[in-house]
């Protein structure tokens, strides 16, 4: 992000990174508005660039680790941040990044960043699998993938990445950033979405991987009903015994339901399992039984 155009500091904005630098002042005062920071908090903010919200945030909580994919920006943000003691700077991909190795004891990271559109739901899938040391993530996204995360059940928008979202976390979109306020322009508008991971799960599930495994499943065939794009992991018959309409496309249902349909995929896979454990086990037992031996 960047309070100058790209040519002033030196560094051209790469397609390859998908790098857009912030450089509109009143976006930038709304967006640390609304992230609030304080002395205390454990903030990290993804994709720097050139420091446009970095400044706001090192003043407001004197530090902040930041990762940087690109390598050409380090320097940069180095020089202009020297007089930071506690501002870090990781070289490295937020993809593969140990956020835990930067928390203390007790705290929980608050996240923020303009993120590249072009990675921008692995990357928000990667910090949902973290939600346990998050606090707060505010984002800077294309506002397409803001509408999805907000999407409900019945809407066009909605799919997988608004169910497992919503799984873990309250979705709040905040505003929209038009493209002038970035240096390239982007050729869409943006907006900034508050994600809060729930304390509490409202629709916990016995298992959240098969969940992702489900919602996966169902939107693989958008157009298709559930009786067709979760024939692999259930029959018809165990969907409309708990209460399932399988004559329903994906986007019909809630997360409540399709949190239901996920514990009932983890049962059956728990009774199969349970069922080869005791087919080995009395297997096992004929091959070590004598009289079982002398028969054949």
């Amino acid at each position: 992000m960047s309070k100058q155009p790209q040519k002033a500091q030196g560094h051209r904005a790469r397609k390859r990174f998908g790098q857009n630098f912030l450089h509109d002042h009143h976006v930038i005062d709304k967006i640390v508005r609304a992230i609030h920071p304080k002395a205390t908090d454990a903030l990290v903010e993804i994709g720097p660039g050139m420091g446009a919200l970095t400044e706001p945030l090192l003043e407001a909580c004197g530090k902040l680790d930041v990762v940087e994919l690109d390598r050409d920006l380090i320097p940069i943000l180095r020089t202009k941040f020297f007089n930071y003691p506690d501002f870090r700077i990781h070289e490295g991909d937020a993809l593969k990044f140990d956020f835990g190795a930067i928390l203390q004891p007790g705290q929980q990271l608050r996240i923020v960043g303009n993120l590249p559109y072009n990675i921008s739901t692995p990357l928000i899938f990667h910090f949902l699998a973290h939600h346990h040391m998050v606090l707060d993530m505010h984002f800077m996204l294309q506002k397409e993938v803001v509408e999805r995360l907000a999407a409900g059940p019945g809407t066009g928008d909605y799919g997988r990445l608004s169910i497992m979202a919503q799984y873990f976390c309250k979705v709040e979109p905040l505003f929209v950033v038009g493209p002038g306020s970035f240096n390239p322009p982007p050729k869409v508008d943006s907006a900034i979405v508050r994600l809060v991971p729930y304390d509490v799960l409202p629709y916990p599930a016995k298992d959240h991987k098969t969940l992702e495994h489900v919602v996966r499943e169902a939107f693989s065939m958008r157009r298709k009903t559930l009786r067709n794009t979760l024939k692999r992991l259930i029959d018809a018959e165990a969907l409309e015994a708990i209460g399932i309409d399988v004559t329903l496309r994906p986007e019909r249902l809630t997360l409540a339901e399709y949190v239901r349909i996920s514990d009932a995929v983890f049962d059956l896979k728990s009774a199969a399992a349970d069922n080869a454990d005791t087919d080995v086990t009395h297997s096992d037992a004929l091959n070590n039984d004598p009289e079982s031996q002398d028969e054949y």
